[in-house]
């Protein structure tokens, strides 16, 4: 069973899915779960059911957004890694703060692998759990935004809002 609930935000509805456990599987700028289904892995798909609210997960989103940008931190997430460089990828992106991008060439090597540029923007595009992991505080090696799955008026709404607190 996956569990959805949708928070409003300055930049646009924000679907989450999580698991029984809490844990988030997907999330994103959208107001339709079913945009988020396909980025679940198969093995932690279930049945949706709709929710007003998630708990403690909805409470860190809006701590977020009043301007506590730790509270998502300690939020679970569980996605399929897709290799043991996918996993420890999105872990580090965790570790990244905010208000203080990096560039996808910096994410390689806290990733550990500094010559990966191309894998590390691969974890940040098969990244499902969008805000939990924070692929949008990576940018292209110039300083410029780049892509982001939810588009880049989002990404930048987000990297303002880190900017400012």
């Amino acid at each position: 069973m996956i569990h959805g609930a949708v928070v409003d935000t300055p930049a646009g509805p924000f679907t989450i899915l999580a698991g029984p456990d809490g844990a988030v599987r997907a999330a994103g700028f959208t107001a339709d779960a079913a945009d988020l289904l396909p980025l679940v892995h198969p093995r932690l798909r279930g049945e949706l059911r709709g929710r007003r609210e998630l708990g403690p997960v909805t409470a860190a989103v809006t701590r977020y957004l009043a301007g506590d940008l730790t509270a998502i931190d300690v939020v679970p997430v569980e996605q399929h890694t897709g290799g043991a460089f996918m996993a420890h990828a999105w872990q580090v992106l965790r570790e990244v703060k905010p208000g203080r991008p990096i560039t996808y060439t910096g994410y390689a090597g806290l990733a550990g692998r500094p010559a990966a540029v191309r894998a590390a923007a691969a974890a940040c595009a098969r990244n499902a759990a969008a805000l939990f992991v924070p692929c949008h505080r990576v940018l292209r090696t110039d300083g410029t935004l780049g892509g982001y799955r939810w588009g880049l008026p989002v990404k930048e709404w987000l990297l303002s809002h880190e900017r400012e607190r």
